[in-house]
């Protein structure tokens, strides 16, 4: 079994990621620094009964990616209901367009995008008119 069932965000300022992520996705967090013995917010990001993962923000431990640098890790994707409100909110919140819209022609919109703390994630809308 290698099913995901877990993500971690590494974040060099806890507060900006959170209030970032609340705000575009609205997820939820708890403080589970005491178990992880660093900062370290467990990240609640939906109704359980929708299908998707829960993850955690956790402190960066070294040097954050640069800018033009290319994807040395995971990529998380998560899917939205509006691509371009959802966008509207990362960039309005501090996030930088990493990738363009696209079509998956007949599927889905897809893009990526840069939080506050460096990291690349996309967004995907089911959309079978994409194209």
């Amino acid at each position: 079994m290698g099913r995901v069932v877990h993500f971690e965000f590494h974040v060099d300022n806890m507060d900006r990621a959170k209030t970032f992520y609340g705000i575009v996705f609205d997820w939820k967090f708890e403080d589970w620094s005491e178990y992880a013995g660093m900062p370290y917010f467990g990240v609640t990001t939906g109704d359980n009964e929708e299908l998707g993962i829960n993850g955690a923000l956790m402190q960066r431990q070294g040097p954050s990616s640069m800018p033009g640098q290319t994807v040395n890790s995971a990529v998380c994707t998560m899917g939205v209901e509006n691509y371009d409100a959802t966008a509207a909110k990362i960039l309005e919140n501090g996030g930088q367009i990493a990738m363009p819209k696209y079509a998956l022609p007949g599927m889905a919109w897809q893009g990526y995008f840069i939080d506050t703390e460096n990291n690349i994630f996309g967004l995907h809308q089911p959309d079978p008119n994409a194209k």
